[in-house]
């Protein structure tokens, strides 16, 4: 949310509900060990199997933002650093809010009803960052519109209203649909794939991921109805809670890397330190349950910032921590096997551990030429490589029907299949399956928590 004269907004600067911080207390710690530094060739695609390169300008494709909160304010200065993605049309209903988002795109046309953005017809695509209750309204009129939709994730606060948008989502066959995973998108994360599915790891045996940071999460306002419509994500009813809100990235990333979904959920938590009107829990822990046995521990606490955020997949041979910032570790046991390019990779200390730095986006001269603890993280973020996904992504799609439509006419199914073809142009993202499946284990895990037990995950749930 933004903030204005009469509205202190404390804790918009620090805190929105997707940008995720760059810890440094875990990354100092990894000064005090010893590492083994890779890196990837500049070019990032090359450690994502069948991705084109990140370095893409296409067409321009013109953009409508509905929502510009704080989130909604960084996509729209996101997307100004995109060359071919014009904002041409901004949807606010709180008016402070639609003067803050205009001097982020002052050529863009505001509207206070988003019904009316939708009408605009040089609008191509939209980006849907109003709260997560709201979202199956917006993307399903904007689908119906005809627009291209990039739709932040979670996807909605119930699995109904999640399904309802993806089951719209896949009906709208000419039209590109993107959810708001970011990881999905980011070069670093599938340089790192490369490696945990080539077995480098061994057996995957655990994982465990956490999101610290000691804030209220809530925003204040003079005007009490304007305090409850901006503290959505404190009420149950309108949020997924911690687990929905910042969860489910991380969530994602785990069944992403793993390469399945979750059959069961343990959840605890509770208002421990923010004795507030919320009724959501400031601290929570779940126990995610794989095929195989593996399980994945997750939490996430407001009520203290020690060791910050990130994640670690644990193998038979060896363990890769994953930060933000483009940084991530690979540490291995004293009796896997040799994999060839440790030998003549950079070794750090981390106490009596060895780990190899892993990142994307640098050249193997560069490796060699850092220093200990000076790790070249990517300039962009993960939402800068999702919404280019997106803009390259709707390109792809809006040509290949205009191409298959001249050619062959108004068959479904055969425009189905000629998309499909067109995968190797598109450049990684997350779509409506992967949004609804997080979304869905996101909020089963918060139902989990709320009740303080275990939900069995029924196949059927994850339908659409």
């Amino acid at each position: 949310m933004s903030s204005k004269p009469d509205e202190a907004e404390q804790g918009a600067g620090e805190f929105n509900r997707r940008q995720f911080i760059r810890g440094t207390s875990f990354g100092t710690l990894m000064m005090l060990m010893r590492g083994v530094p890779l890196r990837a060739e500049e070019n990032a695609s090359a450690a994502a199997p069948g991705a084109t390169t990140y370095k893409t300008m296409g067409a321009p494709v013109a953009c409508g933002v509905i929502g510009c909160g704080v989130w909604g304010r960084e996509i729209l200065n996101a997307l100004a650093r995109l060359p071919n993605a014009p904002v041409v049309a901004i949807a606010e209903t709180y008016e402070p809010f639609r003067r803050r988002a205009q001097e982020a795109a002052p050529k863009a046309e505001t509207f206070s009803d988003y019904h009316k953005l939708l009408e605009q017809k040089n609008v191509q695509a939209v980006i849907v960052a109003t709260p997560s209750h709201q979202h199956r309204e917006v993307v399903v009129a904007a689908l119906q519109a005809g627009k291209h939709v990039y739709c932040e994730a979670p996807l909605a606060t119930t699995a109904d209203d999640a399904r309802i948008i993806a089951q719209a989502a896949k009906a709208a066959g000419k039209l590109n649909f993107q959810s708001g995973l970011q990881t999905r998108s980011d070069p670093q994360r599938h340089f790192l794939l490369q490696f945990i599915r080539s077995g480098a790891l061994g057996r995957t045996v655990m994982a465990r991921s956490q999101w610290h940071k000691k804030q209220s999460w809530r925003r204040t306002s003079p005007k009490p109805e304007r305090e409850k419509e901006i503290n959505w994500r404190l009420a149950s009813e309108t949020s997924a809670g911690l687990a929905g809100e910042l969860g489910i990235h991380q969530l994602d990333l785990i069944s992403w890397f793993v390469n399945s979904r979750p059959t069961a959920v343990s959840g605890f938590g509770g208002i421990l330190k923010w004795q507030d009107s919320r009724t959501v829990a400031d601290t929570v822990q779940a126990v995610f349950e794989y095929p195989g046995g593996m399980n994945f521990l997750y939490d996430c606490t407001l009520a203290n910032s020690f060791d910050a955020e990130y994640d670690i997949l644990y193998g038979t041979d060896a363990a890769v921590m994953m930060m933000r910032g483009g940084k991530a570790w690979m540490f291995k046991e004293a009796d896997s096997p040799l994999l060839g390019w440790e030998v003549y990779a950079r070794k750090d200390q981390f106490y009596q551990e060895t780990g190899i730095a892993l990142a994307a986006n640098a050249t193997k001269l560069t490796a060699q030429q850092e220093k200990p603890g000076e790790e070249a993280a990517d300039a962009e973020t993960p939402l800068h490589y999702a919404l280019a996904a997106f803009i390259q992504n709707s390109n792809v799609v809006a040509t290949g029907v205009e191409d298959f439509t001249a050619n062959f006419g108004n068959d479904t199914n055969g425009l189905r299949e000629y998309l499909a073809g067109l995968s190797k142009s598109r450049l990684p993202a997350a779509g409506y399956r992967e949004g609804f499946e997080a979304t869905v284990a996101a909020i089963k895990a918060n139902e989990a928590i709320v009740k303080g037990g275990k939900i069995i995950l029924q196949k059927e749930w994850f339908e659409i």
